[in-house]
């Protein structure tokens, strides 16, 4: 019988942090907007992000070496809310959404392998597969955010549905999930061809995720042992 050393014990999953990570990031979704119109809201705002952060890291640490990985990558994103919450357009924030869009895509590689290596489904694998889903919406809002870096009028705001006209970060989460849920985005464009493309994309994704991870839960419930 192989015997498991306490690395391997410390690096196991626990039975809760998949819905942890699940209510941080779902926490964050709901704070935002609120996070420029009061001091509440902003510090909220910066707590559920920052430790939406953590835990994502956390869940993701199935081995060591992908843990200190996940830190480097996460350390410009804790910064991006602690000390640089505010960052005009430049190389530093280029560099920073790329970084953070990059960490994004690492946690959720390592997650969708997890969820979807297990020949058993529970509560903790269906709240890991919407974890993969969140993460994915606030995946590609960093996306268009880089691409408004690059391309100004890259999107186009209606002025008669919102009282502003330059999309900012929520205008970008907003316009991700109608776009990956196939609902759509009322008063956000995308204009130029290299957003409509991104958009498209983002659209094709998140109908197949949904189709894989349905039949991958049918798939569970037909090899169960009640079954």
């Amino acid at each position: 019988m192989a015997h498991t050393t306490d690395s391997e014990k410390w690096y196991r999953p626990s039975s809760h942090r998949f819905f942890l990570l699940f209510l941080l990031l779902l926490g964050t979704l709901i704070v935002y907007p609120y996070a420029e119109s009061n001091r509440f809201g902003y510090v909220a705002f910066r707590a559920f992000g920052s430790a939406a952060i953590i835990v994502s890291v956390y869940a993701a640490s199935f081995r060591r070496r992908l843990m200190i990985f996940a830190l480097v990558l996460a350390v410009p994103g804790i910064l991006q809310r602690f000390i640089l919450p505010k960052i005009h357009v430049g190389s530093l924030s280029i560099i920073n959404i790329v970084l953070s869009f990059i960490f994004d895509v690492v946690i959720v590689v390592v997650i969708f392998r997890h969820v979807f290596s297990k020949k058993e489904v529970n509560s903790e694998i269906i709240f890991g597969a919407l974890c993969i889903y969140l993460l994915v919406g606030f995946s590609f809002a960093s996306v268009y955010d880089l691409v408004t870096l690059f391309e100004p009028n890259a999107f186009y705001l209606d002025p008669h549905v919102n009282l502003h006209l330059i999309p900012d970060r929520f205008d970008f989460i907003y316009y991700s999930f109608g776009t990956m849920t196939s609902l759509g985005a009322s008063g956000l464009t995308p204009v130029t061809a290299q957003a409509r493309a991104v958009s498209v994309l983002e659209a094709i994704l998140g109908v197949l995720y949904l189709a894989v991870l349905v039949a991958r839960l049918m798939g569970a419930y037909r090899q169960s042992p009640g079954r």
